[in-house]
């Protein structure tokens, strides 16, 4: 099955919040296609290799209700991701953010 659902990102920085979008692949847990929101990350680099970075978080939403989540970010490469025991507890969560009453 491939799920893909869109998400916002917010890197956590200590006197800042950096937005963007991506799609979640809910198999893998990559984060693909992120665009920064008013960042350019050519000139400033990833959010993660600011000094004052702290954590990322995700946000999947549906209508008025939302889930937040954990997004760990890779260094080296720049990926974004979901750890697979995070994965799993969000696709529970998830379910019941798009289920009907």
């Amino acid at each position: 099955m491939d799920l893909k659902l869109p998400i916002v990102i917010f890197d956590e920085l200590t006197e800042s919040v950096i937005r963007s979008t991506g799609m979640l692949d809910l198999a893998s847990g990559e984060i693909r296609n992120v665009q920064y929101e008013e960042y350019d990350v050519k000139a400033e680099g990833m959010p993660v290799e600011d000094e004052t970075y702290e954590f990322t978080s995700g946000l999947l939403t549906n209508g008025k209700r939302d889930v937040e989540f954990r997004i760990e970010v890779d260094i080296m490469s720049g990926a974004y991701s979901v750890t697979p025991s995070e994965l799993l507890e969000l696709k529970g969560r998830a379910a019941k953010l798009f289920s009907t009453k």
